[in-house]
């Protein structure tokens, strides 16, 4: 179980043909994103920074490893939420990154908005601002300490 104080740690994140659809949706939540802390890759931090007058932690722009990098985050349990408005019509040149941040996130049970729909509804929850007890699934048979480690070196 994996608890999330009333300051949640949000991701944002959007695909270049999505940037204006969520600098348009962050200026309408502006006051109550003020109040989280905030990451973004590069190229998406540094617009809704400047022109929102948020605080947004950056990484990396998404295609040079930025999308990996918010993933490694959500991984190591310092992201609550991604809202991360891809372009479904589009083919991006890091696809691959995509999916793998996508994955993580639902790996590990983190709020995930993909549209302006699914933000507007996430963000009108009252457990935006509460103490969330997210579920985080058990994968310790996944893990090296639980594997049989002769078992595993006697087939290399």
């Amino acid at each position: 179980m994996s608890t999330a104080a009333g300051q949640k740690r949000i991701a944002l994140i959007a695909h270049d043909n999505q940037k204006p659809q969520l600098l348009d949706w962050a200026k309408a939540h502006r006051n109550l994103l003020a109040r989280h802390r905030l990451w973004g890759t590069e190229t998406t931090g540094n617009p809704l920074a400047k022109r929102l007058r948020l605080d947004v932690s950056k990484v990396g722009s998404g295609p040079l490893g930025g999308d990996l990098e918010i993933g490694a985050m959500i991984a190591r349990g310092e992201i609550d939420i991604l809202v991360f408005f891809w372009d479904p019509l589009e083919a991006q040149p890091n696809d691959p990154d995509v999916r793998a941040l996508l994955r993580v996130a639902a790996v590990w049970n983190v709020p995930t908005a993909g549209n302006r729909s699914t933000a507007d509804l996430m963000f009108s929850s009252p457990l935006l601002e509460k103490e969330l007890h997210r579920k985080v699934p058990d994968y310790s048979r996944y893990r090296w300490e639980d594997v049989d480690h002769d078992e595993v070196l006697e087939h290399d």
